[in-house]
């Protein structure tokens, strides 16, 4: 039983426990394979793990691909790899969700992609390092302060709210990235 305050100090509530936590089956605990694959993609491959700063470790995997694939000289299928991640990460952190709850800190396939879509319009072409530091850093910024409507997008419910904030806060990035470009020459 849990009892009220205030006013109502003479009022009993029975609520169960269950009903105020998140709704996350504690008991839950990953079985099959296809379970792992999902923790490994929802945690970029195991970024996600790290103690602190796990969002910011995501955004460095984003970067890391960026420069991988335009090293590569696979610039012109970088689109096509952040539909690939991003429908993998739908689905990846919709699975995830049951173990750790709604956009876990530990779910960091949302700031990958998030990440990558601010370098998309550029990714054919090489970036200097003043320019990839500038798209990481306003991702970054976009990302926590999340200005209207990512809030919103956040609350979406399953893998759709996990990643629509962040794809959202990569498109503020890749415009501001490109405005600068344009008109500084970065």
């Amino acid at each position: 039983m849990i009892w009220a305050v205030g006013q109502a100090a003479t009022i009993v509530f029975p609520l169960r426990r269950s009903l105020l936590k998140k709704s996350i089956n504690r008991t839950a605990r990953p079985k099959t394979a296809t379970d792992y694959l999902a923790i490994l993609i929802a945690t970029a491959g195991g970024a996600g793990f790290l103690p602190r700063a796990p969002g910011t470790a995501g955004s460095a995997v984003g970067v890391f691909a960026y420069v991988v694939i335009n090293a590569i000289g696979a610039g012109t299928y970088f689109p096509h790899a952040i539909l690939l991640l991003l429908f993998a990460g739908i689905i990846a952190a919709q699975r995830v969700e049951t173990f750790w709850g709604h956009d876990s800190q530990r779910i960091v396939i949302d700031e990958v992609v998030g990440q990558m879509i601010a370098f998309c319009l550029v990714a054919t072409a090489q970036l200097s390092w003043v320019s990839t530091i500038t798209g990481f850093a306003l991702f970054r910024v976009f990302d926590i302060v999340k200005p209207f409507p990512l809030r919103r997008l956040e609350r979406l419910p399953g893998g759709i709210g996990v990643i629509a904030d962040d794809a959202g806060a990569g498109l503020y990035a890749l415009a501001v990235l490109t405005l600068l470009q344009h008109v500084f020459i970065i």
